[in-house]
């Protein structure tokens, strides 16, 4: 792993989205095997992804942002940053919401276009936390993206199956689900780099980031989750949120 963090930002990024896209990839090829997944344990695994997502705002993408010179005072440019963020997505799920369908095949389209576009400030998340370690620290940004590729195994799964559901084959399920992931690729090398070049931007993208982020699990995941199976949703939120934090604070 040494050899790793010896890389410039923008290919640790690069790997590591390739890492969080292969995540999406072998959740959606569980359509091949199976025509549907065990509810216990995507909710565990959706829970537990919730809880690393959300221990990453804080101290992969938070705490650094605070810690880093700004123009503004760091208190002032965190909480802004961080509320774009969050505007942000909100106003992605209005736009979502209004297009609300009446047909199973229509939601399930609506479905894969809401994963594809939260999967792109997840990307770039992970590419500012690279840019935010370039002086110390890539192990937290490389947990924080292990943390986003443990979400996105269910949810390729979860894109996948109800496409395959609607009577669509078994491998346009599966594309269309992985291509669902690959939007973080590139989404990542750019947070990477443009948060390299532009000294300035680092701490207001990853408060961006990080309001992103927390909007994602507050009006995705954990609502999906906790609708279904509560005690296994908790149980994978509290162990994902100490194993994030655990990590970071003592791999950082």
């Amino acid at each position: 792993m040494q050899w790793f963090f010896t890389l410039a930002p923008w290919l640790q990024a690069l790997l590591c989205s390739l890492m969080m896209y292969l995540a999406t990839a072998l959740g959606a090829a569980l359509v091949f095997f199976s025509e549907k997944f065990r509810e216990e344990a995507l909710t565990a695994l959706t829970g537990g992804a919730a809880g690393i997502m959300l221990a990453a705002s804080f101290f992969s993408l938070l705490l650094p942002a605070l810690e880093h010179p700004s123009s503004l005072p760091p208190y002032l440019t965190v909480t802004l940053g961080f509320l774009l963020g969050g505007a942000f997505m909100w106003g992605t799920d209005i736009v979502f919401s209004r297009k609300t369908a009446d047909s199973q095949k229509k939601r399930n389209r609506l479905l894969y276009l809401a994963v594809t576009m939260h999967n792109i400030p997840e990307g770039m998340a992970v590419g500012v936390a690279f840019a935010a370690a370039a002086s110390g620290g890539a192990m937290a940004a490389f947990l924080f993206a292990v943390g986003i590729a443990v979400q996105n195994f269910p949810e390729g799964a979860c894109v996948a199956f109800p496409l395959r559901a609607q009577g669509m084959s078994r491998g346009r399920s599966f594309f269309l689900s992985q291509s669902s992931g690959a939007v973080e690729v590139p989404a990542c090398v750019l947070g990477a780099v443009a948060a390299t070049l532009i000294f300035g931007l680092l701490p207001w993208a990853l408060s961006f980031c990080a309001g992103a982020m927390v909007a994602v699990v507050c009006s995705e995941l954990l609502p999906e989750c906790f609708q279904k199976r509560r005690g296994a949703a908790l149980c994978g939120l509290i162990v994902g949120f100490c194993l994030m934090m655990l990590l970071d604070v003592a791999l950082s």
